[in-house]
């Protein structure tokens, strides 16, 4: 008869191999390939595999991938390319644990998307980007994006989701009536006699796009702040396609996932512009990311048998996660049996985006500028609150709290003063609305 303790005794090497298969079932293997026909070399991208940050005492990992799509101009993309990353990592705290740094992820990328777009235009430069820019940490899938580049997802589950949103103007009725409530205008081309050509466009500039980094010259009412989705995919993994327009004004979605299914992620990525290419022949840059979020090759993760697919399957396949638990970590968040939708916002307004409803309240410093980053002096801030249409919800004295130019960029892109005029009435009232 065995003894209580042998009862329970472990093999060390029955303990290393549960702690390797957790890493492996926490850690997905990322794949990736890109592919591009350039026909104005205003297409960019960015691919950081194995990106590492310091959590407590060990390494965490991550990575990145962006999509930018130059007009008017490289200037935009390359600057974007260079600079946005570091500017979505300076908006998050040192000290986060994994699962905060992942709730903290939408705030410090709508954060970084408008400081990158308020440093370059203090270069005066008159060209724009569209982006389209994936974080993946874990099986948590972040994705941010201004513009008509898209990034789409298959999970192994099935079925096909959009993790961006489309800011052409012909397309999206929201942005249309947001641009001219802001003093913009919007239409078509006119030829002189009447008839008007083309896509609709907002007017000075003649953009199609009401979101963008860059474009200076159409006014501030074209805003930096992307659309942010999130969700975190089951450990069957799935496959990531993130192209620029020139894929999706000639392939939909499910065309560009059925033409390269089963291929290896370089050869997916080349027959998706080869069949765009096809299709419409080269009318723009034309440029493919494809992305296989996979499990850990030892790892044995069978796939579910297929399923008839009745009413509520794929509600329940999507499932959105509250924002009150999605900072926590419980069984259902380690190991979910599907895809799980954590977060998605997609207003234009500053303050709406960084308050504190979110799980990470105390994501901004109380002497540092929510945007920017800049250090601030007592009595300097202003709250992103301020001017609020309901504030009734929030006070005025609540933060995350801004610089006076940040302060100064965010009523210009809400269409209360233009970017060219001088902050005379902020600094008026500043007495009244700064807390330190």
């Amino acid at each position: 008869m065995s003894t209580r303790s042998e009862r329970h005794t472990v093999p060390l090497s029955l303990l290393l191999k549960r702690e390797l298969d957790n890493e492996r079932i926490e850690r997905p293997e990322i794949v990736h390939g890109q592919a591009s026909q350039s026909k104005k070399g205003e297409d960019f991208t960015l691919l950081k595999t194995e990106c590492q940050r310091v959590v407590g005492d060990g390494i965490s990992t991550y990575s990145v991938f962006g999509l930018f799509d130059g007009h008017n101009g490289s200037a935009a993309a390359i600057y974007s390319k260079e600079n946005l990353l570091n500017n979505v990592l300076g908006a998050i705290p040192s000290d986060l644990n994994r699962d905060e740094w992942v709730a903290a992820l939408p705030r410090a990328l709508v954060a970084g998307f408008v400081k990158t777009d308020k440093d370059f235009q203090e270069q005066a430069q008159r060209s724009g980007t569209t982006v389209t820019f994936v974080i993946i940490e874990g099986w948590v899938i972040t994705v941010a994006s201004v513009g008509d580049s898209r990034c789409i997802l298959e999970p192994a589950e099935g079925g096909i989701y959009y993790l961006s949103a489309d800011h052409r103007l012909d397309c999206n009725e929201e942005e249309r009536e947001r641009i001219t409530s802001s003093g913009g205008e919007v239409g078509r081309l006119n030829t002189g006699g009447g008839a008007e050509i083309g896509p609709l466009r907002c007017w000075p500039g003649g953009l199609c796009l009401s979101r963008s980094i860059g474009d200076m010259d159409v006014g501030e009412f074209i805003v930096p702040v992307p659309y942010v989705k999130q969700v975190k995919l089951s450990t069957a993994g799935g496959r990531l396609i993130i192209s620029s327009d020139g894929v999706w004004d000639a392939l939909t979605a499910e065309t560009a996932f059925d033409c390269c299914r089963e291929m290896p992620v370089d050869a997916a990525a080349a027959q998706i512009v080869k069949e765009a290419l096809q299709a419409k022949g080269l009318r723009d840059d034309t440029t493919c990311i494809v992305i296989d979020i996979l499990p850990q090759q030892k790892l044995v993760a069978p796939l579910p048998a297929p399923k008839k697919l009745g009413k509520g399957v794929f509600k329940s396949m999507f499932r959105r996660k509250s924002s009150e638990s999605s900072s926590h970590v419980d069984k259902e968040y380690i190991e979910p049996d599907v895809m799980e939708e954590l977060f998605e916002e997609g207003s234009a307004m500053l303050s709406e985006r960084l308050d504190t409803k979110y799980p990470l309240c105390n994501m901004f410093r109380l002497f540092t500028c929510a945007v920017c980053q800049v250090e601030m002096k007592p009595g300097e801030g202003v709250s992103i609150h301020y001017g609020s249409s309901n504030p009734g919800r929030l006070r005025p004295w609540d933060g995350p709290f801004l610089c006076l130019s940040c302060q100064e960029k965010k009523e210009a892109m809400e269409g209360k003063r233009s970017s060219g005029d001088i902050v005379v009435e902020v600094t008026s009232h500043l007495s009244a609305i700064s807390i330190f």
